[in-house]
């Protein structure tokens, strides 16, 4: 016969399965490079500051493998491309400078990657919810998403700003789960570089990753549990994620 603290002990172990399977599984979605393809609005920002700056743009091509660590790292990275750089008190009036500009030009180029919606309302019609945890800064994100259309699909939209943490630090994945109403042990990341996938790992999440994204290396070689060329792919990636 089962002891009083055995009966507690299952008792306990069956108000986490209940919570969990009322939880709605949960798609963490990274912003630029894995949504949206931004590159074209944040390079024409970079290099509409950079030449006001005196410096010389950075062509597109060499420019897209700069994209994805937010938008001071990408100040950094184009005026290290020039050879040059500034203190931390003028990095930062450029980067308010670049927000300004960038907010005022946001959806200009900027498309979602194929696929998207079409992805969005499968997962949605299967009963997920989604998220969006990005380094970039939350005003711009929610600004992105509600010029693309799909801000609305998402229970949480986390920028760099919003927690004290952001990627690869997992507590940023895991406050965007909370503030979600999710639960981590039904949750996955979806994105595009090796912050994702280390932020993901840090969760103690799955992560599937693009390939088509922002990353100066295949993304291959930072070894998420899936890969995908399309989102078209994402539907069996995620369910053979949740068969393992």
């Amino acid at each position: 016969m089962p002891t009083k603290s055995h009966r507690l002990t299952l008792s306990r172990r069956g108000l986490n399965l209940n919570r969990l399977q009322k939880t709605r599984p949960l798609l963490v979605f990274d912003l630029d490079g894995t949504l949206a393809d931004t590159a074209g609005d944040l390079v024409a920002t970079l290099n509409a500051i950079l030449q006001r700056e005196g410096y010389s743009g950075i062509a597109a091509a060499e420019a897209r493998a700069m994209v994805g660590g937010g938008a001071r790292l990408l100040i950094q990275r184009g005026l290290s491309a020039n050879g040059a750089n500034v203190s931390d008190a003028r990095l930062d009036e450029l980067f308010v400078d670049f927000l300004a500009h960038y907010e005022d030009h946001i959806a200009d180029e900027t498309m979602l990657f194929p696929g998207v919606f079409e992805a969005l309302d499968r997962f949605e019609t299967a009963g997920w919810a989604f998220a969006v945890c990005t380094n970039k800064i939350e005003y711009p994100s929610v600004l992105l998403l509600n010029a693309l259309g799909i801000a609305d699909r998402f229970k949480a939209i986390c920028g760099k700003d919003t927690f004290a943490v952001s990627k690869p630090d997992g507590g940023a994945i895991l406050q965007t789960i909370a503030r979600a109403n999710g639960d981590r042990r039904n949750a996955i990341m979806v994105g595009d570089s090796k912050t994702d996938i280390d932020a993901a790992r840090n969760a103690g999440i799955p992560v599937v990753a693009v390939d088509f994204g922002y990353t100066d290396q295949p993304v291959a070689n930072f070894k998420p549990d899936r890969i995908i060329s399309h989102f078209d792919e994402l539907w069996d990636a995620v369910n053979a994620l949740r068969v393992v």
